[in-house]
C-alpha cells in the first residue's frame, strides 16, 4: 500500500525546519547506505549522530504522533530516528531497495529496527525544484511521487525506488523507517480499510449497534496478528 499523508507538518513547522536546515553540516549521504545502494546515491545528507537532526526529527516524531491517519496505516512498534537529506545540482538516488534492518544506535543502545515501512516527508514545495520525483515500483506497478511541503508518503520497504535528478532548486526531505506491529502487509491493508470502515461509519452513523461489533472485530484482530 501507498498511502499520502498530507499536513503532516504546518506552514509554521515548515518555516522552522528550513531555516534551521540551511546552515546545516550536510554530508555525503553514502554514509548512510548499504553497499548496493552507495553505487546509485549522490545527494547529501545530515549524520545520523547530528544534535540538529535528533531535534527536528523528535518534532517530527510529535507531528506523527498527532495524525490519526499515520497510525491507523503504519501501526508503529519502533520508527527509526527520522533523517534528512538534500538532492541539488542533478543529485540522484538510483534503484533501490532498503536495507532490511536498520540498527538505532542512538542514546548509546542498538536496537534492530525491521523496515516493513518507508516513510518520505516533503519539505521542499515542488515549484522550488525540478526533477526529485521519487518512484515507487511495486505490486501496484509504478508510482511517481511529488507532494507538497509538509506531506508524507508511506510505502512498503520491499518496494523497489529511486530519486531522479534534481535539475533546477534543491528537494530537502526528511526520511525514516518503521517496524509494524503487523509485519503482514495484507493483513496490515485488511486492519487499515476496517478502520477507516469504522471511522467513516461513525461520522455518518453515530451511536449505530454495528459500531461495536465492528470494533470489537479490529481489535481482536490486532490482537491476534500484533507482534509486540
Amino acid at each position: 500500500m501507498l498511502l499520502r499523508i498530507p499536513q503532516v507538518l504546518d506552514q509554521a513547522h515548515l518555516a522552522l525546519f528550513r531555516q534551521r536546515l540551511a546552515g546545516a553540516g550536510w554530508a555525503d549521504g553514502k554514509a548512510t547506505a548499504g553497499y548496493q545502494s552507495a553505487q546509485a546515491k549522490d545527494n547529501q545528507q545530515l549524520p545520523e549522530d547530528d544534535a540538529l537532526a535528533r531535534e527536528l526529527g523528535g518534532l517530527v516524531l510529535d507531528a506523527l504522533g498527532r495524525s490519526p491517519l499515520f497510525f491507523s496505516a503504519a501501526l508503529p512498534r519502533k520508527i527509526y530516528p527520522p533523517l534528512f537529506n538534500r538532492y541539488a545540482g542533478g543529485q540522484s538516488f538510483g534503484f533501490h531497495v532498503d536495507n532490511a534492518v536498520r540498527y538505532d544506535r542512538s542514546g548509546g543502545r542498538s536496537e534492530p529496527v525491521r523496515t516493513d515501512l518507508s516513510a518520505t516527508l516533503f519539505l521542499s514545495a515542488p515549484e522550488d525544484y525540478d526533477g526529485g520525483e521519487l518512484v515507487i515500483e511495486d505490486t501496484y506497478g509504478v508510482q511517481t511521487v511529488k507532494l507538497a511541503a509538509g506531506d508524507l508518503v508511506l510505502y512498503p520497504g520491499t518496494s523497489l525506488h529511486k530519486v531522479t535528478p534534481v535539475t533546477r532548486g534543491e528537494r530537502v526531505g526528511c526520511f525514516f523507517w518503521l517496524q509494524s506491529l503487523v509485519s503482514d502487509a495484507a493483513k496490515r491493508r485488511e486492519l487499515f480499510d476496517l478502520d477507516r470502515g469504522i471511522q467513516h461509519l461513525t461520522q455518518a452513523a453515530p451511536g449505530h449497534p454495528g459500531l461495536v461489533q465492528l470494533t470489537g472485530v479490529y481489535h481482536n484482530l490486532l490482537r491476534r496478528w500484533a507482534q509486540c
